[in-house]
């Protein structure tokens, strides 16, 4: 039987990613910049410069947490994760982690992607592809175990489809979209010359749960409110946006997967997109949904799965762990947790753990 493949794994971005930028961008490169622990940070301390903005920010109004950079005093002292395996500075001691837990393949998103970070094209382009390079670069040391997500500088549809292109000829599986992107939701036609070169060369949309719009984080302080709001929720709408406008239809070989959002909101937005367009609704059931408009969700080790699985059917969950990160959703006992499960049946169990990711991904 094929191995666990754990869906949903990060990267700590490292300043040896942004050593890679082109010479002309290089003096606009992320920098690292550090505070007294003193301060309302507490030892949250250090933080990438970037277009003259700190990322993350840690406390108080518009803020958010990220674990990157690893020198801050909060990220640099964890026992749990090496900083190596967390940056990917050395993959064969992640693959070695791996190996502990269970994992056969893991794949990678970005950390410092998960908020939207410049409105300069030019900037976000560079960032990107020193992304992508040194994260291909990186996976490539390990014979297929570690596979990675693509992120396109999705202000330029022409350089986001380049991107595409590298991506998938350096060992990409899919392509990163948050659930809002600036000011556009993603059914907007803008998208689709990015969406029909996904498909061209069989790579899945892959809408992980961040913060696409840097104006929501306004409205949230993370001690009070997280990042409900501004993060978690817009998956959500990017699902009922992709599916009321028929989006998979225009792109038939095209897959969407929904990460890191849970999987429980599925029976409510599929009872909303029931009722709201019930002239234009064919469908016998959401599992129908699921399997003919190629949708995929990640769900939890402590959900109720089996009730889940009666609307997205039972070959369109997938799971992740979340590793490398630290808040509550990073399960990193993940296969034990779930084929300890005895509510599940084991064939499903083994279809989320190892054989639904390998569809969703081109794996």
């Amino acid at each position: 039987m094929a191995g666990v493949v754990d869906a949903d794994t990060h990267i700590s971005e490292s300043d040896q990613m942004w050593r890679l930028m082109d010479r002309e961008m290089y003096p606009r490169r992320p920098v690292v910049v550090s505070v007294p622990e003193d301060t309302l940070y507490g030892t949250r301390n250090a933080f990438w410069l970037i277009d003259g903005n700190i990322f993350p920010r840690p406390a108080g109004r518009g803020s958010f947490r990220l674990i990157t950079p690893s020198a801050s005093k909060l990220e640099s002292s964890r026992g749990d994760i090496h900083i190596a395996c967390r940056e990917l500075t050395d993959p064969v001691a992640r693959l070695r982690d791996m190996d502990k837990l269970g994992v056969e393949i893991q794949v990678i998103y970005p950390t410092l992607f998960l908020v939207y970070l410049t409105d300069d094209v030019e900037l976000e382009v560079a960032l990107c592809r020193a992304y992508n390079r040194f994260i291909a670069e990186a996976c490539s040391k390990a014979n297929g175990r570690l596979r990675w997500v693509v992120v396109p500088p999705l202000r330029s549809v022409e350089e986001s489809v380049k991107e595409l292109k590298w991506a998938k000829a350096n060992g990409a599986v899919g392509v990163f979209f948050r659930g809002l992107e600036g000011d556009k939701t993603l059914d907007n036609p803008y998208f689709f010359p990015v969406y029909q070169a996904a498909s061209d060369v069989d790579l899945p949309i892959c809408i992980h749960t961040a913060i696409g719009n840097a104006a929501l984080l306004n409205l949230i302080d993370i001690e009070r409110n997280h990042s409900f709001l501004v993060s978690r929720v817009l998956p959500l709408a990017a699902f009922r946006d992709l599916i009321a406008n028929k989006i998979p239809e225009l792109f038939p070989k095209l897959r969407f997967g929904f990460i890191e959002a849970s999987a429980g909101w599925v029976p409510f937005l599929t009872h909303i997109l029931r009722r709201l367009f019930r002239d234009r609704w064919t469908r016998l059931s959401s599992a129908d949904l699921f399997r003919d408009y190629r949708l995929f969700v990640a769900c939890e080790a402590d959900e109720d799965v089996p009730y889940i699985a009666r609307y997205t059917g039972e070959d369109n969950i997938i799971i992740g762990s979340d590793y490398g990160h630290r808040d509550p959703s990073e399960e990193r006992q993940l296969v034990q947790t779930m084929r300890a499960r005895e509510d599940i049946p084991g064939q499903l169990t083994e279809k989320i753990l190892c054989e639904n990711a390998r569809r969703f991904y081109p794996l």
